[in-house]
């Protein structure tokens, strides 16, 4: 069996205030295995961007164990985890978080300048299919182009670990589907697992397996046999 590249054990994440506690992650355990394209699927409040945040090393569970390959990220210090947000972990965002007083180039040049080995910002552009944009601002980028400025932005600096947060959800079926085939392609082409939150079940369909959540815990974990092609979804 292979070695997952992520791990998961008895993962909680609970906020008090006032007497009361708000749980929204509830003792979650799974794995990810290198070059997985997994889909967390789920309501808003079911606990599927909680569960990123812990991954990414944005957030610590109050609860459990989590591991990248064998190394225990909940034993990290505050400067350690940013280590690993930088060397290993790649983000993509809905809302695509690009600095607008940038060009694509620089935005994705930003992210090559604090990377270890990172790669060739205007290549990643072409890999991304925006060859011949690279000058442009991102008001002058339609939503659909600004998303691929973002996924140049992560996978610039060579990531480990690609994750995407509603990758899709400010997007138009058109670009949705092109966003998701990029990624999907992307995760090969890096050889890295690919972890996607959404709560549009339609992505799932091109996923090796969901997670699906509810209520801050996995509720299930289904195995798709045949993963669609990306240009087969229907929105």
């Amino acid at each position: 069996m292979a070695t997952a590249v992520l791990r998961g054990e008895n993962l909680s994440r609970y906020y008090d205030g006032e007497g009361v506690r708000v749980t929204a992650l509830d003792q979650v355990s799974f794995s990810i295995q290198a070059d997985e394209f997994v889909v967390v699927l789920g309501p808003s409040g079911s606990g599927k961007s909680t569960l990123l945040n812990l991954i990414g090393g944005m957030d610590q569970p109050n609860e459990g164990k989590l591991w990248y390959k064998e190394r225990d990220l909940t034993a990290l210090t505050s400067g350690q985890l940013s280590d690993y947000r930088r060397d290993v972990v790649g983000f993509v965002f809905q809302f695509f978080n690009l600095l607008p007083s940038l060009t694509a180039l620089e935005n994705v040049s930003l992210a090559a300048d604090i990377a270890r080995d990172a790669l060739s910002p205007k290549e990643v552009l072409a890999m991304v299919g925006l060859s011949g944009r690279e000058k442009h601002f991102p008001a002058q980028l339609s939503g659909g182009e600004q998303q691929r400025v973002s996924i140049a932005r992560a996978i610039v600096k060579r990531p480990a670990l690609l994750l995407c947060d509603e990758p899709t959800g400010a997007l138009d079926s058109k670009n949705s589907a092109a966003v998701v085939q990029l990624l999907l392609r992307m995760g090969r082409t890096l050889r890295c697992p690919v972890l996607v939150i959404t709560h549009n079940s339609e992505v799932a369909r091109v996923a090796g397996r969901v997670f699906y959540m509810k209520d801050g815990k996995i509720d299930r974990i289904e195995v798709n046999p045949s993963p669609l092609p990306a240009d087969e979804l229907t929105w």
